[in-house]
C-alpha cells in the first residue's frame, strides 16, 4: 500500500468512530503526497517533521505535527516499519485559545449588507452569504451544521441537525424572526432551479463549503475593516457562534447562580457540546459575565447567598 491507501484507510477508520475529520484530510493528503515525493512508502519521523514544519506559524506547525504523528502511532500498531515523531519535536507548544471578538448587532448587520453586494450581483450566491451569516449570528450553529442542512431539515419545529460534531444529531428551535427569514430564502431559493437538497447553494446550483464560508467571511471583514491582513489576528467565522452563546448567558446572569446554571446546561445542549463544561469558558468572556461572575462569588465567600 502507499501512503496516500494508508492515509486514505486511517480517515475511514476514524470518521467510523463518527468524527468527521473534515480538516485533517486535506493536510494528511498533503503530508502522503510529501512523502511519496521523497520516495517514502512508510512514515519517517524525519520526514513529519520536515513537513510539519512547512507551516508557516508554530501553532500551525505543532497542529501538523500532531495530526501526523497520531495517524503515525495507528500504522505503527499494524506495521512497525512506521516511526513515530517525538511529540516534542518541534519544541514544546502550548495552546491558547483565541479571545472571542464579538461583532456587535450593527456590524454583523453590516457584514450581511455587504455579502448582499457579492458577485455576481442579482443571482442567488449573495442572497446565499446574507441569510447564512444571519442564521450563524441568531443561532450559534457551526458552519459545517449550517452547510449540510437540506431543505428536509427545516421542520415545523426548528432545524434538524444531522451533521453535527461528534456524529450527534440534535433540534435547534428558531425564533420566529429566524423561521420567517429562512423562508423568505427558500422562496428565492426555490426560483433559482438548483437540483441540490442542501439548503445553502449559490448561483451555479451547488452547496456552499465550509472552507468557502469561512473564506468569504474574512474578506468581508477585511473589507469592513474588522479584521487586519493575513497573519494578523481578527474576528472570525466561528465568533458568530460565540457571539449567540455569550449575549445568550448574559441574558440570563442577572438571575442569580441557580438560574445561570439551568441556562448553560439548555445553551449546551442547544450548541450541540459533548459536555456543558465545554459552555462554561464563555463566563470569562466578556466584563458583564465576569462582573457577575464575581458578585456572585463575593456574596458566597460573605455568607450573603442573596437569591444565587
Amino acid at each position: 500500500m502507499t501512503l496516500t491507501d494508508h492515509v486514505a484507510s486511517y480517515i475511514e477508520f476514524q470518521r467510523a468512530t463518527g468524527l468527521s475529520f473534515q480538516h485533517a484530510v486535506p493536510l494528511l493528503a498533503s503530508f502522503a503526497a510529501h512523502a511519496e515525493a521523497e520516495g517514502e512508502a512508510f512514515v519517517r519521523a524525519q520526514t513529519c517533521v520536515a513537513w510539519a514544519s512547512q507551516a508557516k506559524s508554530s501553532r500551525q506547525r505543532h497542529r501538523r505535527l500532531r495530526l501526523v504523528r497520531q495517524l503515525a502511532v495507528h500504522l505503527h500498531a499494524v506495521d512497525e516499519g512506521h516511526e513515530v515523531p517525538h511529540p516534542d519535536a518541534l519544541g514544546r507548544g502550548t495552546y491558547h485559545r483565541p479571545p472571542p471578538r464579538l461583532l456587535s448587532p450593527l456590524q454583523v448587520r453590516q457584514l450581511m449588507d455587504a455579502a448582499s453586494q457579492l458577485p455576481p450581483v442579482g443571482s442567488l450566491t449573495p442572497v446565499t452569504f446574507h441569510y447564512v451569516f444571519g442564521l450563524l449570528a441568531s443561532t450559534g450553529m457551526r458552519r459545517s451544521e449550517a452547510t449540510g442542512l437540506t431543505l428536509e431539515d427545516v421542520t415545523p419545529d426548528g432545524l434538524r441537525i444531522r451533521k453535527a460534531k461528534f456524529g450527534r444529531a440534535r433540534l435547534v428551535p428558531l425564533h420566529a424572526s429566524v423561521r420567517s427569514a429562512l423562508q423568505r430564502y427558500m422562496g428565492i431559493r426555490s426560483r433559482c432551479g438548483s437540483r441540490s437538497d442542501r439548503l445553502f447553494v449559490l448561483a451555479h446550483g451547488r452547496p456552499v463549503r465550509p472552507d468557502y464560508l469561512t473564506a468569504t467571511f474574512i474578506r468581508l471583514a477585511r473589507q469592513l475593516g474588522l479584521r487586519g491582513g493575513p497573519g494578523k489576528p481578527g474576528t472570525r467565522l466561528h465568533d458568530l457562534r460565540h457571539g449567540f452563546a455569550i449575549r445568550a448567558l448574559e441574558s440570563a446572569a442577572s438571575g442569580g447562580r441557580s438560574a445561570l446554571g439551568r441556562h448553560l446546561l439548555a445553551l449546551s445542549t442547544y450548541l450541540g457540546h459533548a459536555s456543558p463544561a465545554h459552555t462554561y469558558w464563555y463566563l470569562e468572556a466578556t466584563p458583564v459575565l465576569l462582573d457577575q461572575v464575581s458578585a456572585a462569588t463575593e456574596r458566597l465567600h460573605s455568607g450573603r447567598r442573596g437569591d444565587d
